[in-house]
């Protein structure tokens, strides 16, 4: 299948093909003594990844474990649908998110307020998952992988207050998630995510430096695949983000309405040598937008500098 990418040691990138897109989503699998798949993608996704796991041999009754980096629905909202379909996996996510995944109707309510008709074409709705097949995390712990491999958990806050990391203990792959960004492989160029409404500089910096500390081998980016200069990417998202707060904590200072914010973030971060045909900017808008970013790191900001600091609708859609 074109959708899977060998990357050694019984691990597999699986692009989840989100929205129709090619590279903007992955899931990974780890076939091991006890398969475990890293995200589910959407649920629009999970047919996609289904398909996958059966191709790479683990069959509905293989799949051991379905682990997720947090339940934001590029990432879980397949974990209902995956699920049903291997009814012997465990879903793993930390325990701010498990009930959620139990009833995920709220989270779903506010995804269509948020998103409105994109749900449809480019999410679609979370299914439940029994209670009894959720294990929810502390802030660290570990999951069986067989044969004395293991994946150690810890809490990745910063993105949301339910990420996680996770360090295989065979490979030394880091799955970031969104903790520590977007990677563009095309460019290999880094995007901060600071979507509403849990967006925290200070956990963010913390949750990279902690990533730092455990010098892992690879990063394998949710969004989107391996690297292996981990120290630089690692430094190089950490100081996108600290410019892209600078930049809105700018826009406020200069009272810029929401739309002349956006707009200026965007011009004042365009790379130079970028060109549609290397990376598509569609793509990077639909799943990480300038416009969410913004509000998220606004809304931060009011925590910091009070809502008093700045006006206009940047402000307001905001808070």
């Amino acid at each position: 299948m074109d959708v899977i990418t060998e990357l050694g040691d019984d691990v597999f990138e699986i692009d989840t093909r989100m929205g129709g897109y090619e590279g903007i989503t992955a899931g990974y699998l780890i076939r091991g003594e006890r398969p475990c798949l890293v995200e589910t993608g959407t649920a629009l996704s999970a047919p996609v990844v289904a398909q996958a796991l059966e191709h790479l041999g683990v069959g509905p009754q293989d799949l051991a474990t379905v682990v997720v980096t947090h339940i934001h629905l590029d990432h879980a909202g397949g974990v209902g649908d995956i699920a049903a379909m291997f009814p012997a996996a465990q879903v793993v996510v930390h325990e701010r998110g498990a009930r959620h995944l139990v009833d995920p109707t709220r989270l779903v309510a506010s995804a269509h307020r948020v998103f409105g008709s994109v749900m449809d074409t480019l999410f679609g709705d979370l299914k439940p998952t029994e209670a009894s097949r959720v294990q929810a995390l502390a802030d660290t712990g570990w999951i069986d992988l067989g044969g004395g491999r293991r994946l150690d958990t810890f809490h990745a806050p910063g993105h949301a207050s339910h990420h996680i990391g996770l360090v295989d203990s065979h490979t030394g792959d880091l799955y970031t998630g969104d903790a520590a960004g977007v990677y563009i492989p095309e460019t290999a160029d880094v995007r901060p995510a600071t979507p509403p409404p849990d967006f925290d500089l200070d956990l963010a910096l913390a949750s990279m430096d902690h990533m730092r500390r455990i010098d892992p081998q690879r990063l394998l980016f949710s969004h989107y695949g391996p690297v292996n200069d981990v120290r630089d990417v690692l430094a190089r998202s950490r100081e996108e983000l600290i410019r892209w707060v600078d930049l809105v904590r700018s826009a406020r200072q200069e009272q810029l309405d929401l739309d002349h914010a956006v707009a200026m973030v965007a011009e004042r971060t365009r790379r130079p040598n970028h060109t549609p045909t290397t990376a598509d900017p569609d793509k990077w808008e639909a799943l990480s937008s300038t416009a969410a970013n913004v509000v998220g790191i606004s809304r931060w900001l009011d925590t910091q500098d009070g809502p008093g600091s700045t006006s206009g609708d940047a402000a307001n859609v905001a808070r």
